[in-house]
């Protein structure tokens, strides 16, 4: 489903992406923001990197998202749907990351939290740009697949424009495996 909600339903509103701090485990550099310190408290795990100015961005978004899908229990894969499910969190991760380089200035930071039902994965850029898929697909013509799939693996996905400031954060939720 498209949207440019700020949240999914039943979500308690958009988690903005601050400075760039790390939860524990992750990249050092940070300490935990107010969101990611409410979060963990819920039992929601959360991961911050920082893309600014990093050279080779999709390829370390990737392999950071990996890490913590190790660290979260969802690699290594015992069964071919988990395999699966990883892969899609994988994938989704890379379409946003590259959709903020090729349309939006580059992406300003990741944000990956899970909780036993959904990972969310948040890209923050600078553009000014709306995401959306293009319509109608064609699948046999070369580009333009990101935002279709994003659309076809997860749950929901979304844009959070934060007021006065310039550019926007795109979110994706994919269920847990089973």
């Amino acid at each position: 489903m498209s949207t440019t909600r700020p949240c999914s339903p039943g979500d308690r509103g958009p988690e903005p992406i601050g400075a760039s701090g790390a939860s524990e485990g992750d990249v050092p550099g940070g300490g935990m923001s107010r969101e990611d310190a409410v979060a963990s408290s819920t039992g929601r795990q959360v991961r911050r990197l920082s893309l600014d100015g990093q050279s080779g961005v999709v390829p370390l978004a990737r392999d950071f998202a990996r890490q913590a899908l190790y660290a979260w229990g969802w690699l290594p894969a015992a069964t071919a749907d988990r395999r699966a499910a990883a892969e899609d969190v994988l994938l989704v991760v890379s379409e946003l990351v590259t959709n903020a380089c090729l349309h939006a200035e580059g992406p300003e930071s990741l944000r990956i939290s899970c909780d036993n039902k959904v990972i969310r994965v948040e890209v923050a850029d600078r553009g000014t740009g709306q995401p959306a898929p293009r319509t109608p697909h064609r699948a046999g013509r070369p580009g333009g697949h990101g935002m279709f799939i994003v659309q076809r693996l997860c749950l929901d996905w979304g844009v959070v424009r934060a007021q006065g400031v310039t550019g926007k954060t795109v979110w994706a939720e994919l269920g847990a495996p089973a």
